[in-house]
């Protein structure tokens, strides 16, 4: 009876912490984020020396209850899972212990404080409430599709590194040091930036010759933005199309039917399983329907 009463609070709980798609949690989640947002603009806030120097107290308690939060929540989530360490070395888990210890270490270093703003990171869990995980099968087509670009945007950046140290070069030469262009690296420098379109205005040509080769870098510029766009489109575009080929018409229509849900695992943390599943596809281990 007391194991029962155990396995139904980890359980609630676990649904609490770990799931979007309940009321309760949903709830959590929104709560959870408003925290974070909160405990950035603190941070902000705080850097703000005429800000801090007025509420420093205010601020100071303040960043204290929500670390203590926090650290009452990343415990809580390594109590209600069936292997900690599995959490402890998750993404999620390594994210969560990097928003919650600095404000800890800032008590034996200095100006360390300033580093709860990896908080942030923590907002990836939006992606649960508004339930756009399962949009993240584009996302990772995409990553397949740069990946597959990879030697071609290489050559490419390889060629555009060897024309700016040319460019650089020549406008050392027709500049010389009178005009801003130092020195070589200093001049590929303002290459790279022109060319990327930048154009920082630390350092311009004064001659017209000098001119003239940077008008020509920054219409030169304008085409090669387009080149790595158009080499990961063209991928991006091969692998949709094979993998939509690989399909038939009735896997493909069932694309559409099949709905996930955010029902994490509580063996081994795995989510978007799909409606009604009663075990997970990752480990075999059933899942908390309660």
């Amino acid at each position: 009876m007391e194991s029962t009463k155990k396995h139904t609070w980890r359980s609630k709980l676990h649904e609490i912490i770990y799931e979007a798609d309940t009321p309760s949690g949903k709830l959590f989640d929104v709560i959870l984020l408003i925290a974070i947002l909160a405990s950035i603009v603190l941070v902000m806030l705080e850097s703000v020396k005429s800000f801090d120097l007025k509420y420093h107290g205010f601020l100071d308690i303040s960043e204290w209850i929500i670390t203590i939060l926090f650290t009452i929540e990343y415990i809580a989530r390594i109590a209600v899972v069936k292997k900690p360490l599995k959490y402890i070395t998750s993404f999620y888990g390594i994210i969560d212990l990097l928003s919650t210890i600095p404000k800890y270490i800032s008590l034996f270093l200095a100006g360390t404080h300033a580093l709860v703003a990896l908080r942030a990171l923590r907002l990836l869990r939006v992606f649960r409430i508004l339930k756009l995980a399962r949009y993240l099968g584009a996302s990772n087509q995409l990553a397949n599709a740069i990946k597959a670009s990879r030697a071609k945007i290489a050559v490419f950046l390889f060629a555009v590194l060897i024309a700016s140290i040319i460019f650089g070069t020549i406008m050392y030469l027709v500049e010389g040091e009178e005009n801003g262009f130092t020195n070589i690296p200093k001049s590929v420098y303002w290459c790279i930036v022109t060319l990327t379109t930048v154009g920082f205005g630390d350092i311009a040509p004064q001659t017209p010759l000098g001119q003239f080769i940077a008008t020509f870098i920054m219409i030169l510029g304008y085409g090669i933005i387009a080149v790595p766009t158009g080499i990961v489109s063209a991928e991006y575009t091969k692998a949709s199309g094979s993998d939509v080929k690989k399909l038939s018409d009735e896997e493909i229509k069932s694309l559409d039917s099949v709905h996930l849900n955010t029902q994490c695992c509580v063996n081994c943390l795995a989510e978007q399983h799909q409606d009604g599943s009663k075990y997970c596809y990752k480990c075999g281990c059933e899942l908390n329907h309660e």
